[in-house]
């Protein structure tokens, strides 16, 4: 009898030391998809920003043209396509 007593005991101290371990590692887990869905929130802002950056330079670039050349006409057509292509660009994110 204490050869099974001993036995369940040892069985006992495992498993309780096995779901100790499952609670640690769903803590880590819930802690890492924490950390991973704030990575993906930062790197959509920071894709946000470069296309707006990406948008400004363009239209500095069109500036600077305006400025050398003399042709307004195109130019502003092109700035008004690039409003807006933002403007769509800025509904398109407002729905989302």
């Amino acid at each position: 009898m204490f050869d099974f007593e001993t036995s369940v005991t040892g069985i006992e101290f495992k498993v309780r030391q096995l779901a100790d371990e499952v609670a640690h590692l769903r803590t880590l887990v819930s802690e890492k998809e924490d950390e991973c869905r704030d990575l993906k929130e930062v790197l959509n802002d920071k894709e946000i920003l470069i296309n707006n950056l990406k948008e400004q330079n363009k239209l500095i670039k069109l500036g600077n043209k305006l400025t050398e050349k003399g042709d307004c006409s195109e130019i502003k057509l092109k700035i008004n396509q690039m409003i807006r292509t933002i403007d769509r660009s800025l509904e398109i994110l407002k729905n989302v």
